[in-house]
């Protein structure tokens, strides 16, 4: 399970490349794609997208999600339409920005990340991969601007026997995939715009699945999982960085990143803590007892960013694009603690690759826990 962030899911990439390279390591060496479920939400839904087209090649699949996201540049992934008179001012800058969110509901323009979707997810690639037992679903999660309800979209072998669900306030489809529902999941609120889906016979716009997911484990535990790795890129201390100098008042960056680790992260750790507590007391349970009951123990296994994100693109401001710093700053974004809402958009190799470097850190760390997780030896 693959939580979202913007530009912070880079670090997945890191966290299953060092688990690839385990995994070689252990008895039998080369082995078939660790995973039979992957569910992805926001930019998470982008890396299990990813991973599902190259699920048929096994391991290398792992390997492959870091590369793709050292390819990347900002312009691959938005653009901001400003005219070069916004150069004499941030003021007007911030202005024309203003304008733009006003018309279209979002400051950025996602078209590049269409085009690059496009041509870096196969969604063939998808079907073949579930078609061959290679993986048996794919789900990203979407939020119902129209509706107010949580979805989450399913894609699934043909003759599986997998049922929808529905729940209060969140509901689940079978459907086959498009990159429609991958910009739907990952439109981060203000920043990307929303994306129309046809769900019911008519058509609802949807952003950030992180949004009103009020049961990030739901869809795996749905799906059938009895263990569920999840990586997050979630930090609940957060190091500070969210009030401005000598702890003043916060910068409008450093509400908007508050503002958005929240909706990204504040529902994970309650929601496991939960699943945790059911899966301990089914386990004292005696066996016949617990066997009438409709639950079923689920282990969790959860990976976050052991060092602040925040502080790390705080490293890495000077390589947001001329346009977008000034964007940014003519709306106060970058002064006094703007490094929280920078993560998000921080599309550039430098960030990236330590943010891969982190995860590959990470995962080493946890080295014994992730190989008995799947099912590998410690040693």
């Amino acid at each position: 399970m693959l939580m979202g962030g913007g530009a912070r899911t880079a670090y997945q990439a890191g966290v299953l490349r060092a688990l690839a390279a385990m995994l070689r390591l252990q008895p039998g060496g080369e082995r078939g794609f660790p995973f039979q479920v992957l569910v992805g939400t926001s930019a998470g839904a982008l890396n299990a997208a990813w991973l599902a087209s190259q699920a048929a090649s096994g391991l290398a699949a792992l390997d492959g999600l870091a590369p793709f996201w050292l390819g990347l540049h900002t312009e691959a992934v938005y653009r901001l339409r400003l005219p070069p008179w916004t150069r004499i001012s941030r003021l007007l800058a911030a202005v024309r920005l203003w304008g733009q969110a006003r018309r279209q509901g979002a400051i950025l323009d996602t078209m590049p990340l269409v085009n690059t979707l496009h041509r870096a997810i196969s969604l063939q690639g998808i079907d073949d991969a579930l078609q061959a037992g290679a993986l048996q679903a794919l789900a990203v999660t979407a939020s119902s601007y129209t509706t107010g309800v949580h979805w989450t979209f399913c894609h699934a072998a043909a003759g599986a026997a997998f049922a929808p669900w529905l729940r209060p306030g969140r509901r689940a489809e079978f459907q086959p995939l498009t990159i429609e529902h991958l910009m739907a999941s990952s439109a981060i609120p203000f920043l990307f715009p929303a994306t129309p889906l046809w769900v019911d016979g008519r058509r609802e716009y949807f952003g950030d699945g992180a949004m009103r997911q009020i049961s990030p484990l739901s869809p795996a535990v749905h799906l059938g999982a009895d263990q569920v790795l999840v990586v997050g890129v979630g930090q609940p201390q957060r190091s500070g960085f969210a009030a401005g100098p000598q702890g003043g008042v916060p910068g409008m960056g450093a509400i908007a990143g508050h503002a958005l680790a929240s909706v990204f992260h504040d529902t994970l750790q309650a929601d496991v803590e939960q699943v945790q507590r059911v899966t301990d007391t089914l386990r004292r349970l005696p066996p016949e007892l617990a066997a009438g009951l409709p639950y079923r123990p689920v282990d969790v296994l959860t990976l976050q960013p052991t060092r602040s994100l925040d502080a790390l693109a705080l490293d890495h401001l000077h390589l947001l694009p001329a346009a977008a710093q000034r964007a940014l700053g003519g709306l106060g974004a970058l002064r006094r603690g703007g490094g929280p809402l920078a993560s998000y958009l921080l599309f550039e190799p430098g960030f990236v690759q330590a943010l891969v470097d982190l995860g590959e850190h990470d995962a080493y760390a946890h080295k014994a826990q992730l190989l008995a997780f799947a099912g590998g030896a410690t040693a």
